[in-house]
């Protein structure tokens, strides 16, 4: 993706002022344009990183209506992340995770590719800011709009939707962990995974933080690694089913998350099979459970309150309630196998 457009953004080094992250003012809460940032160098559509912004991926990323992400990390300046095995990471003061979603032209209908928006999550303190961007028609800029928005758009193949832009109360919603907005994706098991450095070799996307000195880790560490939910050789069914759900559904719905009172738990690392939904009954599912009796039932994905939930668009039905208009019909049918393959 091409602009014609003069560069709005060389800028090498990133400085927040004390007023702009003043959460108390929510018309300084961030610079009015992406742009102002310096994140990223030359046409701001390329999304091609500046000094200290580094690009990472996900092993199984979240579904947001086919939306790919393009994700990067700005770390300030001799700062340094703090590796956790199991959790997401102690990151600096000052850290931005800049998540890009956009459609590309093969997705599209008649329409180039187009970047929809870009969510920041601004370290502060020890708090968390969460800030949408949505980006112009020109596609020369994304401009802060706190109340969210919401864009029609034409996939190949499906039928048209309304792509929910979220707000900065429905951010805090979904990476609210024990009361405080938290980031969700960056944990060494969603990390642990192969990345192209600038001279074209493959290298893990931890050991080259860790090599460049921007993580907190020893040489030696074993990393964990989370499945690839639809990628077999990274994992079983139980594995990339596992992963899948944590990611789609366990930032609500684990001990910290504010879904924490259903007791439904699902983690990957959740032991339980009670606390994993396997015949149990809903705490308050009311009409969303579409009077089905358990959470899942081993064996029987349409006889599953779960995989029904999934399996919806209706307001007061569908999993997760908020991040999608579409059903992904790919990992509805990964949780089907997944579900009938349980005893």
């Amino acid at each position: 993706m091409v602009n014609a457009c003069k560069p709005k953004n060389e800028a090498s080094n990133i400085v927040f002022e004390e007023e702009i992250l003043n959460i108390e003012d929510l018309g300084h809460l961030g610079h009015k344009n992406l742009s102002d940032y310096g994140f990223f160098t030359g046409f701001l559509e390329n999304l091609v990183p500046a000094k200290n912004v580094h690009p990472y991926e996900l092993n199984t990323p979240l579904f947001s209506d086919y939306a790919q992400k393009k994700r990067f990390i700005y770390l300030p300046e001799g700062s340094v992340i703090e590796y956790h095995p199991t959790e997401v990471f102690d990151f600096p003061v000052g850290t931005v995770l800049i998540k890009n979603f956009y459609y590309d032209d093969v997705q599209l209908i008649n329409q180039k590719g187009l970047i929809i928006e870009t969510r920041l999550l601004i370290k502060k303190a020890s708090e968390w800011l969460a800030l949408p961007y949505i980006w112009n028609s020109e596609q020369t800029d994304a401009i802060l709009e706190i109340t969210g928005g919401v864009q029609e758009i034409s996939l190949l193949g499906k039928k048209p939707i309304y792509y929910q832009i979220p707000n900065m109360g429905q951010c805090k919603g979904c990476h609210q962990r024990n009361g405080t907005l938290q980031p969700i994706g960056p944990t060494a098991r969603q990390l642990s995974r192969n990345h192209i450095d600038d001279r074209g070799d493959s290298i893990n996307q931890l050991r080259r933080l860790s090599r460049l000195g921007l993580l907190n880790v020893s040489e030696k560490e074993v990393f964990p690694k989370l499945s690839v939910w639809n990628d077999p050789k990274t994992g079983s069914l139980d594995e990339r089913a596992r992963a899948y759900l944590e990611m789609n559904c366990a930032h609500c719905h684990r001990k910290e998350g504010p879904a924490k009172n259903s007791g439904l738990y699902l983690m990957s690392s959740s032991k339980s099979r009670h606390a994993l939904g396997i015949m149990k009954a809903p705490v308050a599912a009311g009409s969303g459970s579409g009077q089905l009796a358990y959470d899942i039932v081993p064996g029987q994905p349409e006889a599953s309150i779960l995989l029904y939930r999934m399996n919806s668009t209706e307001p007061a039905v569908m999993m997760p309630e908020l991040g999608r208009k579409m059903i992904h019909k790919e990992g509805v049918a990964l949780i089907r196998s997944w579900i009938a393959s349980l005893e």
